[in-house]
């Protein structure tokens, strides 16, 4: 039994849904914020799916409790094995045309802003924000996604709509001011949560199909604006938002 033609191109079937850009998809330019369980899993689809341009920003190493969520790292990679690093080098294994970069540094470093589409797989507040209005000022698509336990959410940021400060309080604020304590060696300080694989792959697989619909040309198809899963329940809800008018991402392109 031979392989027709349509067995030999990786991407076939992905081709075969009229709407999809796979040229735009390979050609894109992708930032990945945070080499962790999110990273792991979106990066994973990100090749699978024929991104070929990766970046990924992280400035941290793989701890043993990383394990059971993050399909690139190995008990062998001990600490002081950087994320970024192993994630960039075991995802390109799977397709050898795809080039993918990896920068161990706080996101807060990075000086090129000169992507197509962010992806957002990150632990905190305040980097969220710094990623956020980095993202608006360059008018980059920033698609956000956070677990917690069995619970997560995906927002997708597009430029002149509601972004991620929109969405904040007073509570958030007063986390942010908390929550992230120098400990006296240059690293941020962040609480652990309880996280598992299942509710991973979910947010970070919906993240990655939402910027293959932006890059297609088809934000009309894209959550508006925040989806929420609980996977206790099963239930996805999405939430629209509206521009805060004091919101200094918007007023400050005015």
């Amino acid at each position: 039994m031979k392989a027709g033609a349509h067995d030999l191109d990786r991407f076939d079937r992905m081709k075969r849904i009229a709407w999809l850009d796979m040229q735009k998809i390979h050609a894109s330019r992708c930032l990945v914020v945070g080499a962790g369980a999110l990273g792991n899993e979106a990066v994973k689809c990100m090749v699978l799916a024929g991104f070929e341009d990766i970046t990924i920003i992280d400035m941290d190493d793989i701890a043993v409790s990383n394990l059971s969520r993050c399909v690139f790292f190995r008990e062998v990679d001990g600490k002081g094995t950087m994320k970024a690093d192993i994630l960039a080098r075991r995802a390109s294994e799977l397709d050898h045309e795809v080039n993918i970069t990896p920068i161990v540094s706080k996101v807060q470093e990075l000086e090129k802003w000169d992507y197509d589409v962010i992806l957002g797989c990150l632990d905190n507040i305040s980097a969220r924000l710094h990623v956020n209005s980095h993202a608006m000022f360059n008018n980059i698509p920033y698609i956000d996604g956070a677990t917690d336990g069995f619970r997560g959410k995906v927002q997708v940021i597009i430029p002149d709509g509601p972004c991620l400060e929109c969405t904040m309080n007073k509570s958030h604020m007063k986390v942010l001011d908390t929550r992230f304590s120098c400990t006296g060696n240059g690293m941020m300080f962040v609480p652990k949560t309880a996280s598992e694989i299942t509710t991973t792959s979910i947010i970070a697989a919906a993240q990655v199909r939402e910027a293959m619909k932006l890059l297609s040309g088809r934000a009309d198809l894209c959550i508006s604006n925040v989806m929420y899963y609980n996977g206790e329940t099963g239930i996805m809800e999405n939430l629209e938002i509206a521009i805060d008018p004091e919101c200094p991402n918007h007023t400050m392109k005015e």
